[in-house]
């Protein structure tokens, strides 16, 4: 990469040695750091912007002409002056010279030295074996969102326009879950419109599908839904309006007396509200939806694991040969000029893109051979890892290894996972040996999902699981993880069985 050095003189003989970030060394890291569908875009846009870059798996006709030969043909003597940049190969281990400045492209060593085209991997023909790879979906869709589902319903109902107007209004300032996040009196307010008719509107809105939608709380999300299956009045319509919060710890010993009804009574009515959706706008996407393609494979190959990059969708980029041909013919000072930046600015970008290729494959194959039992036997053998124990075994910074892991995901025999997922701190087990936190966490959902929901474990009593397993962590410990997973506390795990 292209490193500039200065030597900053201040007051008497203190002198500091910096170096300068160039625009060439930003783009690199932004290629090495950006997710695979941001890599997309940013080749995707490169092209449309520099007509020397091309795609293709065969030579281009001599006779074909450029996609882009009409704008060489306007910036020609006109092309505004912009920054060459130098890309020469320099070893990224030896010392870095000082920028002497910009110097031309020799494009004649480079035409016989330089590989013009670029793919993701350059492995052997067993590694674009597709038999070999899992098939994956990986297409870009939009799902209905929740107020496209609400105002196509709307449009069938008879209201009248302010009605309909202050509806529009109400649906505007609902929640992804269905819930309204104004008060009714608050919008009569904003709208200037009567409080009946605000209220007409909430009305109508509420009898929408799904059911529950523009509540303002649970309590009444619940009971909306009750109403539409002639529940509200009975036994579970009377449990959500005036006992909920014991319904929610379990107390329903408390709620049959207060209510002088059985608890058999009171157990078969919370069944009922247990099978009510809280969140009834949660099944209804908003916007687009990219599901996530693996950038890394990794397969059982005899005892071995083989690692391989997933080529499929990046673009083989190449230097036009048109424009290389151009660029040695008789022509204007100008158009060659702006010719040569372009080539500058492709040959760094096909430089950067197999870099970050490059590093990936290695990051990977390292994640492999630390998480090995990971590979052969699941969350339960995660071992402990940080960024700089990969750094020392590929012979790379920890910034260099932490922009290579951002946003990638592996595809491996346990599943899909995120690069980052596998640096993981960890937890003091039997005879002082570490344990992945990750596992640890894994152990607390095993033992959550197999207890008595009748009787479920509070943190002290799996903390002291944990301890007859051989791993010595808190209860405050166990509460920190089990919350990192989204699990309830006991007293709201506690279920009628």
């Amino acid at each position: 990469m292209a490193l500039e050095t200065k030597i900053i003189q201040g007051t008497g003989l203190n002198q500091s040695l910096r170096t300068v970030i160039t625009p060439q060394m930003r783009q690199a890291f932004e290629i090495l750091q950006v997710s695979r569908a941001e890599l997309e875009q940013l080749v995707e846009q490169e092209m449309s912007e520099n007509p020397v870059l091309e795609e293709g798996l065969e030579a281009p006709d001599e006779d074909e002409r450029p996609r882009s030969e009409e704008r060489l043909e306007v910036n020609g003597a006109d092309q505004e002056e912009w920054p060459e940049s130098d890309v020469q190969q320099r070893d990224t281990t030896s010392e870095v010279e000082p920028d002497n400045g910009m110097r031309e492209i020799d494009w004649q060593e480079y035409l016989e030295n330089w590989n013009n085209s670029w793919h993701a991997s350059s492995g052997t023909s067993a590694d674009h074996d597709d038999e070999r790879r899992p098939s994956l979906e990986a297409t870009l869709t939009r799902s209905e969102s929740l107020t496209d589902h609400l105002l196509w319903q709307l449009r069938m109902k008879n209201l009248e326009p302010a009605e309909r107007e202050v509806a529009s209004r109400l649906l505007g300032n609902m929640d992804e879950d269905g819930y309204l996040q104004l008060d009714v009196e608050e919008v009569a307010f904003q709208s200037g419109m009567d409080f009946e008719v605000v209220d007409g509107a909430l009305r109508s809105i509420q009898e929408l599908e799904p059911a529950g939608v523009g509540a303002r709380s649970l309590r009444e999300c619940l009971l909306l839904q009750l109403r539409a299956i002639d529940e509200d009045e009975t036994l579970v319509g009377q449990i959500v309006r005036e006992h909920l919060d014991l319904l929610e710890t379990r107390r329903f010993d408390k709620i049959a007396k207060e209510l002088n009804v059985p608890v058999e009574e009171v157990m078969g009515a919370a069944q009922e509200i247990a099978r009510l959706e809280p969140k009834p706008g949660r099944n209804y996407g908003e916007g687009n939806i990219r599901y996530i393609t693996p950038d890394v494979y990794v397969h059982k190959d005899g005892d071995d694991y083989a690692v391989t990059l997933n080529d499929e969708g990046l673009p083989r980029l190449r230097v036009s040969s048109y424009y290389r041909r151009l660029l040695g013919a008789d022509g204007g000072a100008d158009a060659k000029r702006f010719i040569n930046k372009k080539m500058r600015s492709a040959q760094w970008l096909i430089s950067c893109i197999q870099r970050r290729q490059q590093t990936l494959l290695m990051v990977a194959t390292s994640i492999v051979k630390f998480q090995r039992d990971f590979l052969d036997g699941g969350v339960d053998h995660l071992r402990p890892l940080v960024l700089k124990q990969v750094a020392d075994d590929i012979k790379m910074h920890e910034s260099t290894v932490s922009r290579a892991t951002a946003n990638k995901y592996m595809h491996t025999p346990q599943g899909i996972f995120e690069l980052k997922y596998f640096f993981t701190s960890s937890v003091k087990g039997a005879d002082d040996s570490d344990v992945s936190a990750e596992s640890v966490k894994n152990r607390i959902r095993v033992i959550i999902g197999d207890e008595d929901p009748r009787r479920p474990l509070s943190d002290q009593k799996i903390a002291k699981m944990l301890k007859t397993e051989g791993i010595d962590i808190a209860r405050r410990t166990v509460a920190k993880y089990r919350e990192m997973m989204q699990i309830l506390p006991s007293p709201k795990r506690r279920r009628v069985v």
